[in-house]
């Protein structure tokens, strides 16, 4: 294992950024950076031994400071959506600002992923630290929050998020890569298989993307990856859910106990033997078929456009700060927040 620095570029602020590579004994490579806490590259090796890159993202620092589709974001201190930006925690109104349609999305504009963390680099992982002031994004609490990227031995990539807040707050951070097991510039997905293991999900009211609050079964409907199933099988079916978004971008609830760390989801590139296995403690996933990346300028002269990708974002279910149907994501003060997801990779 070894973990080398390199200058990344440098803020808007003029900080330097820096650009971390971990290797592991089997020759796999993750790239994170301190700016945003980012997942920027995960180079694996495929059926014939190519390092393969199946993360999308950007060849420098400056790039992630726009970033518009999130690529390899840190997503805090809410992943997702809150309705009208605003919720009650303790009897107070909390206001946030809205950043999509209305809506609180990702914590608005000035989420975590782009900010400055400080990085400690370890053995075969690197520690990124924020501390979040109280009313920082709107959220209440003075909240320390470390992200701490490890490459193991067994080519997975684990997300450990360790939190602690001096006032009841908001909780729900989450990881935002773009995966394409075919190459991060491999063009679409619709190849490529996907499981999920979740035999309900949350539909949404409208474009808007908001829950409706309900947790509907998804036997019978485009939205069941209960087995194995190529995800451009029915992207474009006639399906009001899949209409309103443009394809999956949807919460999926885990099939599994409260708080068990278990997979929630398998995918799959026969082109290249590359498969993913994804787990978590979290209730749900967002499975968001990246519909609406357009024209996005990427690493290596790649450009990116709809479907070139999809996101496995763990999380709490999006607004559950306004929706008691759904486990809550709120975290008292002096108790720790602590959640861990793993990304898995291997060759079939």
């Amino acid at each position: 294992m070894s973990v080398e620095k390199q200058s990344f570029g440098t803020t808007k602020k003029g900080e330097a950024i820096s650009l971390y590579t971990v290797t592991n004994k089997n020759g796999m490579v993750m790239k994170v950076t301190d700016f945003g806490a980012i997942l920027v590259s995960v180079l694996v090796p495929d059926k014939n031994g190519v390092l393969t890159d199946v993360v999308l993202g950007y060849d420098h620092g400056e790039d992630y400071q726009v970033n518009p589709p999130h690529f390899g974001s840190t997503i805090g201190r809410n992943g997702n959506r809150i309705n009208g930006a605003s919720f009650m925690l303790n009897g107070k109104k909390i206001q946030l600002t809205p950043n999509e349609n209305g809506n609180n999305l990702h914590s608005g504009p000035d989420g975590f992923e782009f900010m400055m963390w400080e990085a400690e680099a370890k053995e075969q992982a690197v520690a990124f630290h924020h501390h979040s002031p109280d009313g920082e994004q709107g959220f209440p609490g003075n909240f320390d929050v470390t992200v701490t990227y490890t490459l193991t031995d067994d080519n997975a990539v684990e997300i450990h998020y360790e939190g602690i807040s001096d006032q009841d707050t908001v909780a729900n951070m989450t990881n935002h890569s773009y995966f394409n097991l075919g190459g991060h510039d491999s063009g679409n997905v619709y190849e490529q298989t996907m499981q999920l293991n979740a035999t309900t999900y949350t539909p949404v009211i409208d474009s808007k993307s908001i829950p409706t609050g309900e947790i509907a079964p998804v036997v019978g409907t485009p939205m069941d990856f209960t087995q194995p199933k190529a995800i451009g099988k029915e992207i474009d079916a006639d399906f009001e859910q899949l209409q309103m978004t443009g394809g999956y971008d949807h919460n999926f609830v885990l099939d599994k106990p409260k708080g068990a760390f278990d997979w929630m989801a398998k995918a799959y590139c026969e082109k290249t033997g590359i498969a993913l296995e994804a787990y978590t403690d979290c209730p749900g996933v967002q499975f968001y078929a990246a519909n609406f990346v357009d024209n996005e300028k990427g690493k290596n002269g790649a450009v990116y456009d709809k479907r070139h990708a999809f996101c496995l974002e763990s999380q709490y279910c999006p607004n559950a700060v306004n929706d008691t149907h759904f486990a809550q994501p709120f975290l008292k003060a002096g108790e720790k927040y602590d959640t861990k997801t793993v990304y898995r990779f291997l060759v079939k």
